[in-house]
């Protein structure tokens, strides 16, 4: 079956539509993926040129979001269950459902810009892509604005899989800036969804406590922006989708009981009638003939995304997050590595002492970050912090040669302590109760209390003790 799908010439012409091109030699973008169905995937960039030949192996084909004309804005969503893994595929209408006033707040504070991105549904949730143009007067704007540390601009520099290629210094700068406008964003859909969303909104997948269905959150994933540009990516509409197959050995046999996948636009119908279209291959190839994937120009719509950024709270606060340094590598031995460690709870402690692979967790992360905020620390050298874990011999193995611990580090950090800063984040869940819930209390029998840490750190922001909120200080910098 899939082999006379992907044989079809409109599914190939969306797909070299996507990829920015008239035939995929000439595609913007600069690299594509294709993934079998093994648990064994890797980062394999290859030539957009290999594209009829990942079609012709019936591969799972995404493309970079490293582009040659554009930087391509990219938010994704989706339903994440940490007990029941395989919910969205065997309840897809209760998770979509689940959905749908996320989906609504992303529609309306896009539109409140002018931008009209391209959706797509996933087989756990939706995309919202658009480009901006290199010349656009929205790109030179996040070409100024852009922090980027001097490990991920000499990763930027190498010649990078499959064609050598180094990544523009501006291009970086302006994805690193888009991180940011991005975290805002995700701010403004927050406050429009997350009161009236039925169960959590999280920014990652950051565990919650358990309902009735296990602990299920719906995740605004900004990780991307956390990540050096050349790495990341997006699946390719009217790609197969064989996510749940690389998943099996969490998913169990009903992967063999469900039907094939097919990541397509919405395209004149809404999400319930997309989740049973994406199940039909005739449906799917019908929506191929007649719904194009463009990646749509939206730069001068972004100028007044940009422009929001620029006059919100989270922009003085992110001046504030990048008014100190990491300490040094050198110096590491004297301020990260003598870190006290008495003053922290047990469960704090085992994340930073056992980091691997904790700390790759954004649940792990978000609970460093609120009790080293509670006990004074400043949010930038908690990620030098994190960064002299991330660059340590912890049994990473190449994770660190092919993403940037610096980037990393900062993008968390910023995350969940730009939440709390803004009022975001009334920290709720920031007791022994919920660690318990969320399985991160290493033996529920030490004799600390979350709550303190909780009370401390709301005392500090009411108190503007950490420059929390509209500091004078952060708007007088920028």
């Amino acid at each position: 079956m899939l082999e006379d799908y992907y044989a079809n010439s409109d599914v190939c012409a969306r797909m070299v539509e996507f990829l920015g091109g008239d035939s995929p030699d000439d595609a913007t973008s600069v690299h594509i993926t294709g993934e079998g169905p093994s648990a064994d995937v890797g980062f394999v960039p290859r030539s957009p040129g290999d594209l009829w030949r990942c079609l012709d192996e019936g591969l799972d084909v995404g493309r970079s979001l490293w582009d040659r004309r554009s930087l391509i804005a990219h938010l994704d969503i989706e339903y994440v269950n940490f007990d029941l893994p395989a919910e969205p595929y065997v309840e897809p209408a209760r998770c979509f459902d689940i959905q749908r006033p996320v989906v609504h707040a992303i529609q309306e504070v896009l539109l409140g810009y002018g931008i009209a991105p391209l959706h797509l549904l996933t087989g756990r949730g939706h995309h919202f892509v658009w480009r901006i143009d290199y010349h656009s007067p929205a790109f030179e704007s996040l070409t100024a604005m852009g922090q980027l540390p001097e490990t991920l601009r000499s990763k930027y520099a190498q010649p990078h899989a499959p064609c050598g290629e180094s990544v523009d210094p501006r291009l970086g700068a302006a994805f690193a800036s888009l991180a940011l406008v991005m975290e805002n964003v995700a701010h403004r859909v927050l406050e429009r969804s997350a009161s009236i969303c039925g169960i959590p909104v999280m920014l990652t997948a950051v565990e919650a406590g358990p309902n009735g269905r296990g602990r299920e959150v719906v995740s605004i994933d900004l990780s991307e922006y956390g990540d050096p540009l050349h790495t990341r990516g997006v699946r390719i509409p009217f790609s197969t989708y064989l996510k749940l197959h690389q998943q099996r050995w969490m998913l169990g046999d009903v992967v063999e009981e469900l039907p094939p996948l097919f990541m397509i636009p919405l395209h004149e119908m809404d999400d319930r009638q997309g989740l049973f279209a994406m199940r039909d291959v005739d449906q799917v190839l019908e929506i191929a003939r007649r719904g194009s994937v463009q990646i749509p120009d939206q730069s001068q719509a972004t100028e007044r995304l940009v422009a929001d950024y620029n006059g919100s709270r989270l922009a003085r606060w992110h001046d504030y997050f990048y008014s100190a340094e990491h300490d040094p590598c050198e110096a590491w031995p004297q301020t990260y590595d003598r870190t006290p460690r008495a003053p922290l709870p047990r469960c704090a402690r085992i994340i930073l002492e056992q980091p691997n692979e904790r700390m790759l967790k954004p649940a792990a992360l978000q609970h460093i970050v609120r009790i080293l905020l509670a006990v004074g620390w400043h949010p930038r050298h908690i990620a030098g912090l994190f960064r002299s874990k991330y660059e340590r011999d912890f049994g990473w193995g190449e994770k660190w040669y092919r993403y940037d611990a610096a980037t990393r580090a900062d993008f968390y950090v910023r995350l969940f302590a730009g939440l709390f800063a803004t009022g975001h984040d009334a920290l709720v869940d920031l007791n022994c109760r919920s660690c318990q819930e969320k399985r991160y209390c290493p033996d529920g029998s030490c004799n600390d209390n979350l709550s303190r840490f909780r009370d401390l750190l709301l005392t500090r922001r009411d108190n503007g003790e950490a420059r929390f909120l509209d500091n004078a200080d952060c708007a007088a910098a920028r």
